[in-house]
């Protein structure tokens, strides 16, 4: 029975209880696919909020998860270590770029960024150097605790919050174009001695608009980082487990960061896990027989086994079958069902980065707080499509399970519902 909001006490993130209508209770996953108490197929266009991988309930992954419940539930992580951590940190490394080395657990992308701010600041702060500050982009979003939230674009999600954020260097976005105005302005900023490190969403920034960069760019703050000895953290949090095309998208710029942050696709999506990885350095720094270099963090699910049994599974799913094949075919279909919008003049910024494709609504109001984008994600929850539109910005991030005929579904419906919007607002 669909209950209305008024009656739940559950308090929804990201949701405006007083314009929001009753939500529908969704009863089972699986494939591309959420379905409803009404027995609806909801096609899952933004893979549950880009979590979701290889799909819903995958069985290598939900086998896992089962046998690992017959041996563990959840071990104290400061004074133990199990099997699936170690297996994992082992196979982690082996996937990531070249030179990361240790492997620090936690249970969230914004934790798996706090994580690699301690982590630098940490290092510096052993080595006895005055480097404190972090640079990032405008219109980047690393996550929503206190310290993720400050190297995040400031204005409507943390306006209440400004008292707790700290400062942060903020780097212009290298639009195409522009990227030398980016350069400098990081250059500029390290020539100042203190920066501990350069925080960045490699090649796509994701909540801040799905706005892309070229790959160069990002090599040039790896060099720019390295001249100056600052830190170089990269966020593939969403990038990470083949969204824009490789596994991760610092390969695109054949860089290693120094830190590498991920969450999300670590398990598939089923469970919650976080990893942040460091080249030996920074553990280095922090190794030491006097107790105060401790690295000070934890949290009571750190490396939960039955959550990195998931993830071992999602390893040997990207060892056995062919993830990169699934990659590339739908990279090629998205493109495909895009390319009708190239030359449309109802929408801008038609862009695509492997599997992830985005396009801007003209609409006479922008940003995150339009609403025209509340209106939009009900046009297409109307017709069996999970959508959510940033503000005027509509984006797909499928699983890669998605098929030709969803896909026909869900651009169909954002080409009608483009014309119903503008239909309206004349």
């Amino acid at each position: 029975m669909n209950v209305a909001q008024s009656s739940s006490p559950v308090w929804h993130p990201f949701t405006q209880h007083g314009l929001e209508q009753p939500f529908k209770r969704i009863v089972r996953t699986e494939g591309s696919s959420l379905i409803d108490e009404d027995g609806q197929r909801i096609f899952d266009g933004i893979s549950s909020w880009w979590v979701i991988t290889h799909g819903h309930r995958h069985p290598a992954i939900t086998a896992a998860i089962c046998e690992a419940t017959n041996n563990f539930d959840q071990i104290i992580f400061a004074e133990y270590s199990h099997e699936p951590a170690e297996a994992l940190a082992a196979g982690l490394i082996q996937l990531a770029p070249p030179g990361l080395t240790h492997v620090f657990y936690s249970d969230s992308g914004s934790t798996a960024v706090e994580v690699a701010i301690k982590m630098a600041l940490g290092y510096f702060h052993h080595r006895d150097e005055r480097k404190t500050r972090i640079v990032v982009m405008e219109h980047s979003y690393h996550g929503d605790t206190v310290g993720a939230m400050s190297v995040g674009e400031r204005g409507v999600f943390n306006a209440p919050y400004q008292p707790l954020l700290f400062d942060v260097g903020r780097l212009p976005f290298p639009a195409p174009g522009q990227e030398q105005q980016t350069l400098d302005a990081l250059e500029q900023l390290c020539r100042g001695g203190d920066v501990a490190a350069v925080l960045v969403e490699p090649l796509i920034l994701g909540a801040g608009g799905m706005k892309l960069y070229h790959p160069s760019v990002l090599s040039e703050f790896a060099a720019i980082a390295r001249r100056y000895g600052a830190l170089l953290i990269a966020d593939e949090v969403m990038t990470g487990w083949g969204r824009t095309g490789t596994l991760f998208a610092c390969e695109q710029a054949d860089i290693t960061p120094d830190i590498l942050c991920m969450s999300k696709g670590l398990t598939g999506g089923a469970l919650p896990l976080a990893a942040t990885l460091s080249k030996p350095e920074i553990f280095e720094a922090h190794r030491s027989t006097d107790r105060s270099r401790t690295f000070f963090h934890s949290s009571s699910y750190t490396a939960n086994p039955i959550a990195c049994a998931a993830a071992l599974a999602n390893l040997d799913i990207w060892r056995q079958e062919p993830v990169q094949a699934r990659i590339a075919a739908l990279a090629e279909m998205q493109s495909e069902k895009l390319a009708r919008f190239r030359n449309d003049p109802r929408f801008s910024e038609v862009r695509q980065i492997g599997t992830i494709t985005a396009l801007d609504l003209a609409t006479p109001t922008t940003g995150y707080l339009s609403d025209v984008g509340p209106r939009l994600r009900r046009l297409f929850r109307e017709r069996g499509l999970l959508i959510r539109p940033l503000g005027n910005v509509i984006y797909l991030m499928p699983p890669y399970c998605s098929s030709a005929e969803e896909l026909d579904r869900a651009y169909s419906a954002i080409d009608e519902c483009a014309d119903l919007i503008r239909s309206i607002d004349r």
